[in-house]
């Protein structure tokens, strides 16, 4: 197995210095590219550092999923917001506080894919 990552891992990285796409790559190298996208995955999946939470002595990665309290608009007090983000179709996000930068740089990303 050590052999297959090593061989996929040196394949990977000569993908970063040249300037081919991953599909051109593999078709120049005659490589499946499925492969390439497994061991990509496989590899940046090992070398990530992990989020981890002590829960019953033992270590669970923690959710990327966050509590949402969604409120009637006509139940609520006179806004005391910070900031509002007003999001494409309409959703507007009103936070009492700053939220942090790359917060918000994965709420774009993710409107991204959504649309």
């Amino acid at each position: 197995m050590k052999d297959a990552r090593n061989y996929w891992s040196n394949h990977l990285a000569a993908i970063k210095t040249q300037a081919d796409s991953t599909s051109a790559y593999a078709r120049k190298h005659k490589l499946s590219l499925a492969s390439l996208y497994y061991w990509q995955r496989k590899l940046q999946l090992e070398t990530a550092p992990r989020s981890v939470a002590v829960m019953t002595g033992a270590l669970k990665p923690q959710s990327k999923f966050v509590a949402l309290r969604v409120n009637d608009v006509r139940e609520m007090s006179p806004p005391t917001w910070c900031c509002t983000l007003v999001l494409p179709g309409g959703m507007r996000l009103e936070m009492t506080a700053l939220p942090d930068p790359q917060w918000l740089v994965s709420v774009g990303r993710a409107n991204q894919v959504v649309r």
